[in-house]
């Protein structure tokens, strides 16, 4: 989807703003709404916002993860989950 082909100037927005919220609701396409002849801002839906920002949430650890991996900051399965029993543990007995 291209963000280009939902494009509305801010004049139609304000005198339309329950359409757009209707259509954006209805497609869960965002609409780049401009100012001047120029976009300003991007208005979605709250549900593809949050996967959004779950999805950048995932990758940024992801990249974590491989930096993590290049930095040598690893150890075999078995002993991280006995790091994390042992973890465990040691909060229920205390």
């Amino acid at each position: 989807m291209k963000l280009s082909e939902a494009v509305v100037p801010v004049s139609y927005a304000k005198a339309h703003t329950a359409e757009v919220i209707a259509d954006i609701l209805e497609t869960h396409r965002p609409v780049v709404i401009t100012q001047n002849g120029r976009a300003r801002v991007i208005v979605e839906d709250l549900r593809s916002y949050e996967q959004t920002q779950e999805s950048l949430a995932m990758l940024k650890l992801i990249a974590q993860s491989r930096e993590s991996v290049r930095r040598g900051r690893t150890k075999p399965f078995r002993k991280a989950f006995a790091a994390v029993r042992n973890r465990a543990h040691a909060r229920t007995t205390s």
